[in-house]
């Protein structure tokens, strides 16, 4: 699958959206990417997964995949399918970063970190700390989308698809100042 297909099965499952958004970061933009209406489609969802683990490089070799909740869990799951190892994710608990559920990563796991939509990498930090304090190593990230822009990962990152979305601090943003309705459709409520 190349770049031009994904991104065009992006845009025949309503993935790619027009508005004012608030971002998961806080950040505001007029593109929403909506991985989750990617993602309620299995086959698609396991194909696209597939082509992550595919763009890998070679001899990186994860033990486990570990994603944030709430957007990493259906493509972090799929992912760990495509890989055949075993999968587990993070939750917010106090508004922190946390494993739940008896999830543990094992001391020197080799670990993929895997998200839907990048745009900061605020939650994929916040993972790649909680994967290092276990004494493991995060070996990669990856990601469906790349909004775009560098990210401050300590980590090599592999997204599937890169996307040059512009995004801008609410205090800048040009729809606020014009009243156009906001939207955050993000897994996390922001103010």
């Amino acid at each position: 699958m190349n770049n031009q297909e994904i991104y065009e099965k992006l845009q025949a499952s309503d993935a790619i959206r027009s508005g004012h958004f608030q971002l998961t970061s806080g950040r505001h933009s007029d593109t929403y990417i909506q991985c989750a209406r990617v993602l309620e489609h299995p086959t698609l969802t396991l194909d696209l997964a597939r082509e992550m683990v595919a763009r890998l490089p070679e001899g990186l070799n994860p033990d486990v995949v570990a994603a944030p909740a709430v957007g990493g869990i259906i493509i972090g799951f799929a992912v760990a399918l495509a890989l055949d190892v075993p999968f587990l994710f993070s939750e917010r608990q106090n508004g922190v970063m946390v494993f739940r559920r008896a999830f543990e990563v094992s001391r020197g796991a080799r670990v993929l970190v895997v998200e839907d939509v990048v745009t900061t990498g605020g939650s994929v930090n916040e993972v790649v700390q909680l994967v290092e304090a276990a004494d493991a190593e995060v070996v990669g990230v990856t990601a469906l989308i790349n909004r775009g822009g560098p990210k401050a990962f300590s980590r090599p990152f592999y997204p599937l698809l890169s996307l040059e979305v512009a995004s801008w601090d609410f205090a800048d943003c040009h729809l606020c100042a014009d009243g156009v309705e906001l939207y955050s459709p993000g897994s996390r409520r922001l103010k």
